[in-house]
């Protein structure tokens, strides 16, 4: 029965699904990464200066970015519960457009000389609202992608989460490269930092119409049957709930470490300069995109566990003298990315194949969504907050080892971790 319904709902056009996902997901984390990229100008334009410490505005403007991620477990969970409930296809398109909204506020964000404490507010709004979409986004794309792939290639489809995700984020530093470089400190600071957001709620209404074409991957066993609660999934699902939870906290902060905050600890750290920070972090995007197939194949031939296990080890052992290594050197600096982007493959590339595996169809997005997105609030967007603010204690050097012991508490649960990869998806 499991594998005729399967037969059954398995859209004809897997490529399609595979673009309608990709493109709107780009799209969506677009938005999410141009924040990062443009935090310096972000801080001096909407948060006061304090005359004691420079650092402030940075750390406030940080706090916003984590305060975002504390919004994407409710989004998991609410974005999830409408795609198992109404579909994947509708919350997906819920998704892009609250975060094409969230995008444009931020754009119009006041700055604090005109508007005094307004202007953070609406600063904070507007991460909200991204936070919301981008939690839903994940939960509901991931179930869509694995669910669209065909026997044997769930690993591969899977990767075009991240491979979608890091183009969102290469387009992202691609622009904010283009507009440092382009214009004067002064035209950044007025105008220039507002642009790459406008652009992104544009971008957001391609994203939507993209999406429309996208055929709904739910079973009709499911659409047919009583829909799932709220909190259905944990619930019923604890044990599996803990378990992305611990699959994902190595994950996350390696992530977005090696990501989204290197190029500003470089910055802090090794005083490399910022227009050379975003080039080398642009250039070990680009990279990273392309290993992600090649990642989700091995997957799908090897297993899930053995790639886990190759990044997750290798954080634990090669983040303290990787991140030690940095020094004033535009080279230092990409061969150190390129090296953890290689090594982050293992876990990006089969992130979302591994987390639809473990739960069932019925509550499959909720159930990803909750847990991953709280797992990545607390230790995914904490990371530039937390670096930053290791620095202005006087203890940088201990930000690397908060990583390698993250990374190696994971590797633990990757090692109990049951193989997944050449089971049956259910539907």
């Amino acid at each position: 029965m499991t594998e005729t319904i399967a037969t059954k709902t398995r859209p004809a056009r897997p490529l399609r699904q595979l673009l309608a996902a990709s493109v709107g997901n780009a799209v969506e984390w677009y938005d999410w990464y141009a924040y990062t990229f443009l935090a310096t100008y972000i801080a001096d334009q909407v948060f006061p200066k304090s005359a004691d410490n420079s650092l402030v505005p940075l750390l406030s403007t940080f706090a916003v970015f984590a305060v975002g991620f504390f919004m994407r477990p409710v989004g998991g969970l609410l974005m999830g519960a409408i795609a198992d409930r109404r579909g994947r296809r509708a919350a997906l398109t819920v998704t892009i457009l609250l975060m094409g909204g969230s995008s444009l506020l931020v754009g119009l964000t006041p700055t604090y000389a005109a508007a005094g404490v307004l202007a953070p507010v609406v600063l904070v709004v507007a991460r909200l609202l991204q936070g919301l979409s981008v939690g839903g986004e994940f939960a509901a794309s991931t179930t869509f992608l694995v669910e669209s792939a065909g026997p044997g290639r769930r690993g591969l489809f899977s990767s075009f989460q991240y491979v979608s995700t890091t183009a969102g984020q290469l387009v992202a530093s691609g622009v904010a490269t283009v507009l440092v470089n382009t214009l004067s400190d002064e035209r950044m600071n007025g105008w220039g930092w507002r642009l790459p957001f406008v652009l992104g709620a544009v971008l957001s209404l391609v994203g939507f119409w993209i999406r429309q074409g996208a055929r709904e991957t739910r079973s009709e066993e499911l659409r047919q049957g009583p829909r799932p609660g709220l909190f259905e999934a944990l619930r019923r699902h604890p044990r599996e709930s803990l378990l992305i939870c611990g699959i994902t906290a190595g994950g996350t902060i390696a992530y977005y470490t090696w990501t989204s905050y290197l190029p500003t600890y470089a910055e802090l750290n090794a005083g490399i300069d910022k227009s050379d920070a975003l080039l080398a972090g642009t250039i070990s995007l680009a990279f990273f995109a392309l290993l992600q197939p090649l990642g989700g194949m091995l997957s799908d031939r090897f297993g899930r566990r053995p790639l886990l296990l190759f990044f997750g080890v290798g954080f634990a052992l090669l983040s303290v003298p990787l991140l030690h290594s940095l020094r004033d050197s535009f080279a230092v600096l990409l061969l150190v990315q390129c090296a953890g982007m290689i090594l982050l493959t293992g876990f990006t590339s089969i992130s979302a194949a591994v987390n639809a595996e473990i739960f069932p169809p019925r509550v499959r997005a909720a159930g990803i969504g909750f847990p991953y997105s709280l797992t990545v609030a607390l230790f995914g967007g904490t990371a530039p907050y937390v670096g930053t603010l290791f620095k202005d204690l006087g203890h940088s050097g201990l930000f690397p080892w908060y990583v390698a012991v993250l990374c190696l508490l994971s590797s633990t649960v990757y090692l109990r971790l049951p193989e997944t990869a050449h089971r049956e998806l259910r539907r």
